[in-house]
């Protein structure tokens, strides 16, 4: 009789869970298959993403295949706005002929320094500053809102004292694989890596 009831027992036990685990998949049918999506299609290089431009439009990265890139989030009313534009476009107009390409990401996530509208934004960069290179919509590069790109460049390069993107103008240089291989400081003047750029152009 013990022995019945404890076999009872146990077939309660397991419909009970076998009818927990349906509830739960009937309840969150998605969780389980964004995670099998997630991994599935984790990007494996910086061509996996489509970002907008400046003017809204899609663009895929896969377009830049085969080229060095440097990454950059810029601010138009940062300390080192002026010099920071004025690197990058001495970097650019050496090497752009060369499969280089720089691309900017316009934030406002550091003390409002961009604050602007798209069309400001434009403006300033390319009549100011005199940009040449290729300036993308304004994103959030840190938190919840973080766009898909610069999340997966902080997971490629994590910066000192954690992945958060700590200021304006952090860098990430791209090889031409589309694999992120150097991360540099908001402090670190575009000059300063020429070297490295000279040295992936310099690969096949």
């Amino acid at each position: 009789m013990t022995l019945r009831l404890m076999k009872n027992s146990n077939w309660v036990s397991f419909l009970f869970i076998v009818f927990a685990f349906f509830l739960y998949f009937y309840k969150y049918p998605s969780s389980f298959s964004a995670k099998n999506m997630a991994t599935q299609e984790a990007p494996k290089s910086i061509y996996d993403f489509t970002v907008k431009d400046i003017r809204g439009n899609d663009v895929s990265l896969s377009g830049y295949r085969g080229k060095v890139l440097l990454v950059v989030n810029v601010a138009s009313k940062c300390g080192l706005t002026q010099s920071n534009y004025k690197e990058l476009n001495v970097l650019y107009e050496k090497y752009k002929n060369q499969e280089f390409e720089i691309l900017a990401f316009p934030c406002n996530q550091f003390a409002g320094q961009e604050p602007g509208s798209n069309e400001e934004i434009q403006e300033v960069a390319c009549t100011m500053f005199k940009a040449e290179f290729p300036i993308f919509d304004k994103i959030d590069v840190n938190g919840k809102n973080a766009a898909p790109i610069y999340k997966f460049l902080k997971s490629e390069k994590g910066g000192f004292l954690g992945d958060a993107i700590k200021w304006n103008f952090t860098k990430f240089l791209v090889n031409k694989e589309g694999k992120v291989v150097e991360r540099y400081a908001p402090t670190t003047s575009p000059l300063k890596i020429e070297k490295d750029i000279q040295n992936l152009l310099g690969s096949s």
